[in-house]
């Protein structure tokens, strides 16, 4: 049981460290527990039993401070933790008016003014805090209970805490790619240490990779001339396999196993887009050169054709009745854009057949369809190949009206790839050389 905490402990923290490095948006939250739950309602209890004995003890006669003595070396504490090396005055700031000691005395003596230290803590945090808390500040000073301060205070408190935490993360990431990437693979080196089998799925992932090109090379061409399989292009085509997943039923490889959600995300972009330039090429083949070159005209049908697929991979979602609504507008959109324009009006028939081309692409080998899927596995394979020499790959026909989420999407998953290869790659080789011949492992990794 041990053995398996540790296991999971690292495992945990190796996610941690990998979300930190490819989620650019990452940030630290404030730990919230589900409401009605039974930590939720014992950390309830003892909070109000905390503040009830805070404000039991000062109204008494005459009043008793140790609890509130208490509170205030915490605050102390708290404060001095948010200085950096630079903030030598707001220190010795703090060690004078929290000098503790002398709040003991105060105290013994019936001088001690809570709330005038409280108003020194809240200047404080003032001048240490983000300016996202600016409003959180001006409000504890408008508060003149004590208790009820002191407790709002903590609860700002813990906000700065976690804006100090993510403002560390923003400053330091920049530096932690190489360790991170040695973090990463001594991590999953221990796990697999514990876990020999844990790279049995990733093991599959490429071989199935290796035996697909080795057909298809076969089929390509005779055996006398067909290339070698060359360990970097089978990679990288490996990770394009992944945006063709079936994730309901087929084990995810444990090396991407942190990016599955990231790679289905991705999965169903590449979809998207491959449907979106489908309807739009067959716009433009069936309406012919009469559309052609009218301005704004290609950005209006896409925003059309976006909205009706914004829900696509959704349960509810029906693809024949948005399919079809979306031929009607269409029809709608080209019909008044050829009037506008002086061109002929856009006839019956040419409806009916734009609307059934849109129809038919429901079908995932509908014609159209598969070449423009072909178009986006190709782009999106060469940008893992070019990333190797930095020039971008030139953009398929028909692609250019969803160029720039076609580029966001690479940038994205090209990104997400070079990363994985950082921290797998002598894992990854260590396959390679078991599935490759010798004359196909001729090729170094990345």
């Amino acid at each position: 049981m041990e053995e398996l905490m540790e296991t999971a402990k690292g495992v945990t923290n190796l996610a941690l460290a990998h979300e930190i490095m490819v989620n650019q948006a990452f940030q630290v939250k404030p730990a919230e527990l589900p409401e009605g739950s039974l930590e939720h309602r014992v950390k309830e209890i003892m909070h109000r039993a905390f503040w009830d004995c805070l404000e039991a003890q000062l109204h008494e006669d005459p009043p008793s401070y140790g609890h509130a003595i208490k509170i205030l070396a915490e605050i102390k504490e708290t404060l001095l933790s948010y200085l950096l090396p630079g903030h030598g005055r707001q220190r010795t700031r703090i060690e004078e008016v929290l000098d503790l000691s002398l709040i003991q005395q105060q105290a013994e003596n019936g001088a001690l003014d809570i709330g005038q230290l409280s108003q020194f803590i809240i200047g404080m945090m003032g001048s240490l805090c983000a300016p996202c808390r600016d409003k959180d500040i001006n409000k504890l000073k408008e508060i003149t209970d004590i208790v009820l301060l002191l407790k709002k205070i903590f609860s700002v408190l813990d906000l700065m805490k976690v804006d100090m935490a993510n403002f560390a993360l923003c400053s330091i990431r920049p530096h932690l790619m190489q360790q991170s990437v040695e973090y990463e693979r001594n991590k999953f080196q221990e796990f697999l240490d514990k876990q020999p089998n844990a790279l049995d799925f990733t093991e599959k992932w490429l071989e199935d990779t290796v035996n697909y090109l080795r057909e298809s090379n076969q089929d390509g061409a005779t055996s006398s001339n067909a290339s070698p399989l060359l360990s970097l292009n089978v990679h990288n085509y490996a990770y394009l396999r992944l945006l063709k997943w079936d994730h309901a039923s087929a084990p995810f490889p444990e090396t991407v196993l942190m990016d599955q959600v990231r790679f289905q995300e991705m999965q169903q972009e590449a979809e998207r887009l491959v449907l979106l330039s489908s309807l739009l090429l067959i716009v433009y083949t069936t309406t012919g050169e009469a559309i052609s070159g009218l301005p704004g005209l290609m950005e209006r049908l896409k925003n059309t054709v976006n909205i009706m697929l914004t829900d696509m991979h959704t349960p509810s979602f029906s693809a024949a009745d948005a399919l079809a609504t979306i031929g009607e507008k269409l029809c709608v959109e080209l019909s008044e854009c050829l009037s506008q324009h002086g061109y002929s009006p856009f006839s019956a028939d040419k409806k009916s057949i734009l609307k059934g081309q849109i129809s038919a692409t429901i079908h995932p080998d509908n014609t159209v369809r598969k070449v423009m899927d072909s178009r986006v596995q190709s782009y999106l394979l060469a940008s893992l190949e070019s990333s190797q020499h930095k020039t971008p790959p030139s953009l398929p026909g028909g692609l250019v009206p969803v160029s720039k989420e076609l580029k966001e999407l690479t940038v994205h998953f090209s990104r997400l790839v070079n990363y994985n290869k950082l921290v797998f790659s002598p894992f990854y080789q260590k396959i390679f050389n078991k599935i490759l011949t010798p004359g196909e492992t001729s090729s170094s990794e990345t």
